[in-house]
């Protein structure tokens, strides 16, 4: 590792580029969760001030950048020394791969990165392929608690391709859910824009005017699969936007509050799930191949949707392939 301590400047063309995409273009070996510490740590600063991973990037900005791993160097102390257990654990998680993507069936109860309480995550898990530039990039996140599809790119190009289709919205993902209730309309566009309040693990979205300091645009559509009467539904979710907690947040929004969901369930959607963990699950990605031709990938029911569908009624085949054909989205 070298000592060094530099000092980069951002360039015009990277003016309002997050500070974790322009450490990944210069120093592709270095991980996510790296440039998370080095930024929570105040050893990454821009102009002197500390940053959020998260954080703009703006033209002919002075960005301190730390002594940091040389490509092959084992990082730090959880990116070492993954036992053959957890090597045949990562494993046994793909979907599909081939020489520019994976694709992992990510259980439920899984963080996709690490934190302060977070040991076991799939960002750890990647080192199952190599470091460097062998090691796999994650180019989207899914709930710790939502089970489903996770992408990777295999080297700097294909992860970038693959992270610029999903912050082009060029991505067509299809959740499964189930709710509370039977939405009206069955089927339809929610257009709510969202506000991060809170911190940590009490951090949640809530609505809010789009004029409102710090709300996003987010947009979902919703088309039901299902009914089991009156009590709950089967839901087919497709984001168009990629906001943290999306779906959970809009289905609570609209008074149809997915299942077992802790945090943004209510009394009445908690009595009825019962023993039932996050009934939400990723079921379908389908998006442009980095190498071309398009890349379709689905994941099984998870255990925890089994028991939900198990318990409901429902059954796989009431399914369509592509539930949002007849969905418009206003313009």
């Amino acid at each position: 590792m070298s000592r060094e301590v530099k000092t980069l400047y951002v360039a015009e063309a990277e003016d309002g580029i997050r500070l974790d995409r322009w450490f990944k273009r210069r120093w592709p070996h270095v991980s996510h969760i790296q440039v998370q510490k080095l930024a929570r740590s105040g050893q990454i600063r821009v102009d002197g001030a500390r940053i959020k991973p998260d954080g703009r990037l703006t033209a002919g900005a002075a960005v301190r950048v730390p002594p940091l791993p040389e490509p092959g160097e084992p990082p730090d102390a959880d990116k070492q020394g993954l036992s053959d257990r957890d090597i045949a654990y990562a494993r046994s998680l793909v979907l599909y791969e081939d020489d520019l993507v994976i694709a992992l069936n990510k259980p439920a109860g899984l963080a996709v990165q690490g934190g302060t309480k977070t040991t076991k995550h799939v960002d750890r898990l990647l080192s199952a392929w190599g470091e460097g530039l062998e090691r796999p990039r994650l180019v989207h996140r899914l709930d710790r608690d939502t089970s489903g599809v996770l992408l990777l790119g295999k080297g700097p190009e294909a992860a970038k391709r693959l992270a610029g289709a999903f912050a082009r919205r060029q991505a067509k993902k299809t959740y499964w859910a189930l709710v509370i209730g039977n939405p009206k309309p069955p089927a339809g566009i929610i257009d709510l824009p969202l506000k991060k309040s809170g911190i940590n693990d009490f951090e949640m979205m809530r609505p809010a005017d789009s004029k409102e300091h710090g709300a996003e645009p987010a947009e979902t559509g919703y088309v039901t699969v299902s009914r089991a009467a009156h009590r709950a539904a089967w839901m087919a979710l497709r984001p168009f936007t990629g906001r943290t907690h999306q779906l959970r947040a809009h289905m609570k929004a609209i008074g149809h509050p997915i299942l077992g969901d802790p945090k943004y369930g209510d009394e009445a959607s908690g009595q009825l799930s019962g023993l039932l963990k996050l009934q939400l699950h990723a079921r379908r990605i389908e998006l442009d191949h980095p190498g071309g031709g398009k890349l379709v990938v689905e994941a099984p029911l998870s255990p925890e949707m089994k028991a939900g569908f198990a318990h409901f009624g429902f059954s796989e085949d009431e399914a369509e392939v592509e539930p949002f054909g007849g969905l418009r989205r206003p313009r």
